[in-house]
């Protein structure tokens, strides 16, 4: 069986997370990066293709006729047509749980650098600042402290509660939105509020939903300008959730006072991209996910994809 893995790059950057493992169920083929226009050349006549970032459209599917399985090497799977897969009798699998934790802990960090502007004092230190004060102890900006204030999740599923668990760790009253609320957690205080009502009353808003073509840019002027003065916006789920410009505009007003984003609409971030002139944000490489932990969990889903595709009985199917 022939398996082609197209952007093997970012699970692999350093040979610390050895593609060795796929190998051992096939005749396996792994490229860093695929460009568009090579994708059909290298796909060609395999079984298996996994994919990261690099995008199967319903035409590029049309054009592998041996195609039967794709393994999005993620838990985001909208880079695959998942509708004209179904049509082919490709199944498509994703990975659903494999960096709750990574990037949970890496939304609280986002926000604590918010609060703390640790990055900004350490090199204001190198820089002389500490001496030129002239005293024991200097800062630049607002310092805040997260207990007492509201932390308020958007997208409530297992890295949306599990940020909320640190956020409540910290002392924070926690407020969440998702189309479907289910059991509410166990600690308090605790409340679901309408998406309107969150950014109202938040302290800090936090982002955990998937990207679909409905919700789109959804955090846009109305939203933004619901939140508070002050108040934090941190998004490590997906860039298109986000008017760019909006919140460059919003920024500039006060409302939010500070974001931090792992994430842009195009990616890498494009030049011209409104974030860039925005002020009072932070912008990080789309790295939430990929603590050594989690990718190596990740490469052993993927394992366990393929074998159970090899098998005839196909999990985390998408599609």
């Amino acid at each position: 069986m022939k398996i082609v893995v197209l952007d093997g790059h970012t699970m692999n950057p350093r040979g610390d997370n050895s593609w060795d493992v796929v190998g051992e169920l096939g005749e396996l083929e792994v490229y860093d990066f695929t460009p568009v226009e090579k994708i059909v050349e290298r796909a060609q006549g395999a079984e298996v293709v996994l994919t990261n970032k690099t995008p199967l459209s319903r035409e590029t599917l049309g054009q592998l006729p041996q195609l039967r399985f794709i393994s999005v090497v993620a838990t985001g799977y909208n880079v695959v047509d998942v509708e004209a897969a179904r049509e082919r009798d490709i199944s498509v699998s994703n990975i659903p749980v494999y960096g709750t934790d990574s990037v949970a802990q890496y939304a609280i960090a986002m926000l604590l650098e918010l609060c703390h502007h640790i990055g900004r004092h350490d090199l204001a230190v190198r820089q002389g600042g500490w001496q030129q004060a002239g005293q024991f102890s200097f800062w630049q900006g607002t310092l805040v402290e997260l207990a007492g204030k509201t932390l308020g999740i958007v997208g409530f599923g297992r890295i949306g509660r599990r940020v909320a668990e640190l956020g409540h760790a910290f002392g924070m009253e926690i407020i969440a939105y998702t189309p479907r609320p289910g059991q509410a957690p166990g600690y308090e205080p605790f409340a679901f509020r309408s998406l309107e009502e969150l950014f109202a009353e938040a302290d800090a808003v936090s982002l955990h939903c998937p990207q679909t073509p409905e919700n789109a840019g959804f955090v846009n002027r109305e939203l933004l300008g619901r939140m508070k003065p002050g108040s934090f916006l941190v998004n490590t789920s997906r860039g298109a959730l986000v008017n760019e410009a909006d919140l460059l505009e919003a920024l500039r007003a006060g409302r939010p006072g500070a974001a931090a984003t792992d994430v842009a609409s195009t990616e890498p971030i494009q030049e011209g991209n409104p974030l860039l002139k925005a002020p009072n944000l932070m912008i990080t490489p789309h790295m939430a996910w990929a603590t050594l932990e989690a990718r190596r969990r990740l490469m052993a889903m993927t394992v366990e994809n393929v074998k159970a595709f090899q098998q005839g009985v196909p999990i985390n199917v998408v599609n």
